[in-house]
């Protein structure tokens, strides 16, 4: 014996178990508030995949970062009393 009518999905059922209490304008402003939100993240996923592709394109077209002075020291220079101790330097070289 067929009503006719199909059956509730699990989604429909958990939306209308959750906001079934609600009156009809704000089971509207929810059902809105979570499209936006998909759509929302949906959208962030497509900006970051092509913010990502034009990076890698843009890679080689980039200069080669210039290297580091020798003025600034190394990472002993900057350990304070834990740095290893210096041998004097031989003036005889």
């Amino acid at each position: 014996m067929t009503t006719g009518q199909p059956l509730a999905s699990a989604k429909t059922q958990i939306f209308e178990s959750l906001l079934g209490f609600l009156p009809d304008w704000a089971q509207h402003t929810a059902l809105v508030l979570i499209i936006l939100a998909v759509l929302a993240t949906w959208g962030l996923k497509l900006r970051n995949k092509i913010v990502q592709r034009r990076a890698l394109r843009s890679a080689g077209t980039q200069p080669a970062p210039t290297p580091v002075p020798y003025d600034q020291g190394s990472g002993a220079d900057h350990l304070g009393a834990y740095a290893p101790q210096r041998r004097p330097e031989d003036p005889a070289v």
